[in-house]
């Protein structure tokens, strides 16, 4: 006999959680590697970028003033205020029957201007995610980050180059 699941009383359960934390790196893995090849005026992140964009600006009007400076950088507190909370359960919740995985967690870079790391990494609900990041690429704001990304891409490549060019003298050395 089944008893009714009661979210409150679940425990966390450690390999779920490295579960959903490596679905939120591979996420944010995904999307730099999108910033490195795609100008982020140009990239679509859904099928209703257009509604998600309008309904962010609506609903959170302190973000569509320019400079943008909420928008560049992240407001942790702003966001989890009371009043903040709850702007952000209604603009979440609309979204259920809309977004798949709407209430996924996912990793977003709290300073535009900057690639993800420690200290420039918060955790937000998949719906955030793309609220705050399409309106950073609609107004330009992920523009130093697609030049970051690919700066670090040519960088890599030219090691690997480099690291095979290497293995490549000591296998001719070996044979001489």
């Amino acid at each position: 006999m089944s008893t009714q699941f009661d979210p409150n009383q679940a425990q966390n359960l450690v390999e779920i959680e490295k579960q959903f934390a490596v679905k939120a790196v591979e996420h944010a893995q995904t999307y730099w590697n999108l910033l490195e090849k795609v100008q982020p005026k140009e990239l679509r992140l859904t099928k209703l970028d257009d509604e998600i964009y309008q309904h962010t600006m609506e609903t959170f009007p302190e973000l569509a003033e320019p400079p943008h400076d909420k928008l560049t950088k992240l407001d942790e507190d702003w966001m989890k205020s009371p009043e903040g909370k709850e702007k952000w359960r209604d603009f979440i919740a609309s979204y259920e029957k809309k977004v798949k995985d709407y209430n996924f967690g996912s990793l977003i870079r709290t300073d535009a201007r900057e690639e993800y790391g420690e200290r420039n990494t918060i955790f937000v609900t998949r719906i955030q995610f793309y609220a705050f990041e399409i309106a950073r690429n609609r107004l330009g704001l992920n523009d130093k980050a697609h030049e970051l990304a690919k700066a670090e891409a040519e960088k890599e490549k030219l090691e690997k180059e480099k690291r095979k060019a290497e293995e490549e003298k000591k296998k001719k050395k070996k044979s001489s």
